[in-house]
Formats: C-alpha cells, structure tokens, sequence
C-alpha cells in the first residue's frame, strides 16, 4: 500500500505534526475493529433516527461507521490506497442515508461522533502506546485532523442532497405518470388503480373530487400551495403542476363537496374547476373532463363546482352553438343600436330573474312597473318569444348566459 497525498492536505500542517498523524493513524487502523464496535455503540445510543427510520440491523450500520473510520484514518496517515478516492466512502454513505431517508442533521451528528472517536483514539494511543510522546504535536495537528473530518462530512453533505434530489425527481415522475394514467381512464385496473393510490397518498376509494386550474400562461399561478391549505382542515389531497393546468385529487370523507371548496377558496388565485363527486379511482378520467368544463364556465378567479353550473357547462361544452343560439333566441333584438339593446337585455333578464314579475323586475330596474312591460311587449316582438311559454323562457336564459359569458 503506498501512501497517496491527494485529498490529504498533508502539507498544511508541521512535519512534527504530520509524523504524529502517521504514526497514531496507522496503530489506531489496527485498532479499527474495536473504534468501530464503540462508535455503533454511541451512535444507537444517541442518534435514534437511525433505528426508526429502518435501519434495524445494527451490523449493517456498524459496516458502515468502520468503513468511515478506516477512510479517515487512511486520510490522517496518508495511507489510503492509490487509485481510489479519499471520500469514497463519505459519499456512499450520503447516497445510502440519502436513501434510508434518514434525516441530514442526524447524519452529520454522527458522522461528528466519529470524528470524536478519532481524535480521542489519537490522544489515547499517544498516551498509553507511546506515553505522552505525540500530544504536543498533536496539538499542532488537531487543526489538520478537524479539516480533514469537515472535507469529508462536505462530500458527505453533496451526495446527500443529489441523491436526495434524484430520489425527489424519480418519485415525483412515478407520481406523475400513475396520475397521468388515471387521466387518461386507466383506473379500472384494479392493480394500477392500488399503485396510484399508494403513490399519490390517496384511498383506492371513497368520496373524492377532482379540481382542475387552467394554466393560460407560464407566468400564471392560478392555485397557491393547495395542499397545505386544505390540510389545514385535515383534508387529503395529491396536487401535480402540468404544463396546460394544475390537476388535483381531493378527498372528501364525510365532508360536502362546498365546504371542501370554501377550505380550498384561499388558495385560488385564478379559475377552478371541481368535478361532481366520484367513488373510486377509476372515473378520475371523465373527472378530469368535467371538472376542465367546469373551470371554463368561469371569467373571474373563483371556483366552479360542475353541479352548480351545469347551464354554463352545457354552453362553453358546445362553442360552436353559441352564436347559433343567440341568434335564434334574439334575432331582431340583436339589430338595435347598442344603447337601446342594453336596455332591453337588462330588463329580460331583470323579468327572468324575478320570475316573470313586472313588479319585481320594475324595482331591481328602479322604474316604473308600466315601463318594464312596455319594454317586454318590445322584446317578445323583436324576439318572437313569449318569457310566460316554458320553452322560450329555457331558450332565452341559455341565450343570456350565453351572452354573459361571451363578454
């Protein structure tokens, strides 16, 4: 074995100091069994995380806390072998911690204790191998052996958070292809529809929603943090950004589908829409579809619950009707000049809304109850419709939302 200095920083510290470094870290690697077992030992004992977050085999940890050991030891001694990587070893443990899904802070709470054991392993050997012989310099070299430790836990660190982010980005692609296939009717697989729940968070069934925001632009931002809005009520839901809306799964448990959407409401900051119930997984596709629709009947930000706009949903559903229908409800109505046609729609609709009331419509008007069926003997000759013949008033409500929308 030959000694490499790369990696080592062997020159910054006193030649006294560095044949410290060499001596005491070669005895200690003879040693390293014994460093190993005490470290474990520690580490269980003040680093639950470990054990909770299923690493339940403590030789398992143990191979890796001596790996780590005998790589800084190699370090301090200018001993590790050619070839190979001084922080090899650092990086494999960030990448398998990164995996355990262990918390970064306890990692490096560990990976400081063994630092400790390291630089007491120095002191002790110095003193009862060598009777005192290398503290002093030591003292020189504790600089030295603290850098080398921190190069380490940086490597460490670095291939944490990479691994960290390729597992994010390989779990967050898995979750949007298991929605993608719900999307796309895939649900009725049984053993597909069990994967998706599992990775999306979600029941393979019950009650739930399906809420679609429309994303007109790239800087548009219509839903802000959904999720963490509506688990502030304790309620459930999976949330993906896609490139044309932001699509989300929303349980609703024993829950209304209008309280779930006023918990919702803070989080909007565009147009919504939310789909009629549905029970299994498996009817998320047309989910989709109806909650798109929904979204649609919108011209302000707010959110739209398909059953409460199922008229608008049937007009934006078929745009190429629209101008059609308007021209069949109006016709002549649609010729007057601009001011006069205003005036006329705002009474039918004032007299549709109030139920076919000349009274009523008069007082959301504020006049005469005389000049609204006046106005009404006008707009049932321009039109050819009669707001008191069942089907006619039908035809020209769609024609006034249809008109609404419109502008």
């Amino acid at each position: 074995m030959r000694p490499s200095a790369e990696g080592t920083g062997a020159l910054d510290c006193p030649e006294p100091a560095r044949d410290a470094l060499h001596t005491l870290s070669r005895v200690l690697l003879g040693n390293l069994e014994a460093l190993a077992d005490r470290l474990t030992i520690i580490v269980l004992q003040r680093e639950p995380a470990y054990a909770q977050l299923g690493i339940s085999a403590p030789d398992d940890l143990r191979e890796s806390l001596r790996g780590n050991i005998e790589r800084g030891l190699q370090s301090l001694g200018e001993t590790v072998p050619v070839g190979e990587d001084p922080q090899d070893t650092s990086r494999e443990t960030g990448k398998l911690r990164a995996r355990q899904r262990v918390p970064l802070e306890a990692v490096l709470r560990a990976y400081q204790l063994g630092g400790r054991v390291i630089w007491e392993g120095l002191l002790q050997t110095s003193r009862e191998r060598f009777g005192g012989y290398y503290d002093h310099a030591l003292l020189d070299a504790a600089g030295h052996v603290w850098r080398v430790i921190d190069s380490s836990s940086s490597a460490l660190v670095d291939a944490y958070r990479l691994e960290e982010a390729r597992l994010r980005s390989q779990e967050l692609s898995r979750r949007h292809a298991f929605l993608n296939a719900l999307l796309e009717g895939r649900g009725g697989d049984p053993a597909l529809a069990e994967e998706a729940a599992t990775a999306l968070g979600l029941p393979t069934s019950g009650p739930m929603l399906c809420v679609v925001a429309p994303v007109d632009s790239p800087r548009d931002d219509p839903l802000r943090s959904p999720r963490d809005v509506l688990a502030c009520h304790g309620i459930v839901s999976s949330w993906h950004v896609r490139p044309s809306d932001i699509v989300g799964l929303v349980v609703l448990g024993d829950r209304a589908p209008a309280a779930v959407l006023d918990a919702l409401a803070p989080a909007v900051c565009g147009r919504a829409g939310a789909s009629p119930v549905v029970h299994r997984l498996a009817e998320v596709g047309d989910a989709y579809t109806l909650a798109q629709t929904a979204a649609r009947t919108l011209r302000e930000p707010g959110v739209a619950f398909l059953d409460d706009r199922l008229p608008e949903a049937l007009l934006v559903g078929n745009p190429h009707l629209t101008p059609r229908l308007q021209q069949v409800a109006f016709r002549e109505l649609l010729d007057l000049p601009e001011p006069e046609r205003e005036t006329m729609f705002k009474t039918l609709e004032a007299m549709i809304d109030s139920g076919g009331s000349p009274t009523h419509a008069a007082q959301r008007l504020y006049c005469h109850r005389n000049t609204v069926i006046y106005r009404l003997q006008r707009i049932e000759s321009a039109t050819g419709r009669k707001v008191g013949e069942p089907r006619d008033r039908l035809l020209l409500t769609l024609g006034l939302l249809a008109r609404r929308h419109q502008h």
